[in-house]
């Protein structure tokens, strides 16, 4: 008797980006059936996302003074940027001489963990009497909160560097600094890549807490702004762009991290 077997052949999943799309038209589907057919809401507590979508042009392309969302995103994204690689270069270096020194771990290292562990909100108070009611104080917080992960991530990785991969460096001539050009920090680099996305979304929280209560324009004050007149789209809308620019800075730090961990093949592509 001849025995007939049939292949089939795998189902293909739908690509990510589609369920992305769907999950978004979804949430806006529920938002419009609440605020515009059932009306659950009044719109002054949850505007219809016609009404923010409407808010987001104005606030974009308007020409009056409250038009000044893109400059007011332009701001944030100038002070986080320079904030985050100086927190990049002080963390960096700390890292390194807290990896020299197990006293310095204990006690700097120590302080530095418990210091990540207050909310970034709390150290604006302090930073607008040291330094007023000015960009320092917001420079000052998106610093400290960014260079807190990226000092005990360096410390930690070049702690953790395989003993091999030492020896067989030293074997071959390196000593001092060149040990760790040659040796730790790039077998660190995988490590770091993580501290990478963590020091950015401390640094951009803490901005926007910063700017909530100092007087500079960016996406913090466009939050208080709404607040102070009860415009609610306004508020959305911020908080919209806040979640979108964090996020889409975040995929471009993972997908760095991706590229990094397949090159020194701790991952396979799929």
């Amino acid at each position: 008797m001849q025995m007939t077997s049939t292949s089939t052949k795998p189902r293909r999943s739908l690509p990510l980006w589609v369920w992305s799309l769907f999950s978004l038209l979804l949430v806006l589907l529920v938002w419009y059936v609440f605020t515009d057919v059932f009306k659950l809401y009044p719109p002054y507590q949850l505007p219809s996302p016609q009404m923010v979508a409407g808010e987001f042009y104005y606030g974009f392309f308007g020409k009056s003074p409250d038009g000044q969302l893109g400059l007011a995103v332009l701001g944030s994204l100038k002070r986080v940027a320079l904030g985050y690689v100086v927190a990049l270069v002080l963390g960096g270096v700390v890292g390194i001489v807290l990896s020299l020194s197990e006293a310095l771990r204990f006690t700097v290292g120590s302080w530095l963990t418990a210091i990540q562990s207050v909310p970034s909100i709390a150290f604006v108070p302090l930073a607008i009497l040291w330094f007023g009611l000015n960009e320092k104080a917001v420079y000052f917080v998106v610093i400290l909160e960014g260079f807190i992960p990226i000092a005990l991530a360096v410390s930690s990785a070049l702690r953790n560097v395989p003993p091999n991969l030492v020896t067989a460096g030293r074997t071959l001539g390196a000593r001092g600094l060149a040990l760790y050009t040659r040796v730790l920090l790039p077998a660190s680099v995988p490590s770091l890549t993580t501290a990478l996305r963590t020091a950015w979304s401390f640094s951009w929280r803490a901005l926007i807490g910063a700017e909530l209560l100092t007087a500079n324009p960016g996406l913090g004050q466009i939050l208080e702004t709404g607040r102070n007149v009860a415009n609610i789209s306004l508020v959305l809308v911020a908080i919209l762009i806040v979640g979108v620019v964090g996020g889409l800075f975040d995929m471009l730090i993972r997908g760095f991290e991706t590229r990094v961990r397949r090159n020194y093949g701790l991952e396979v592509v799929k």
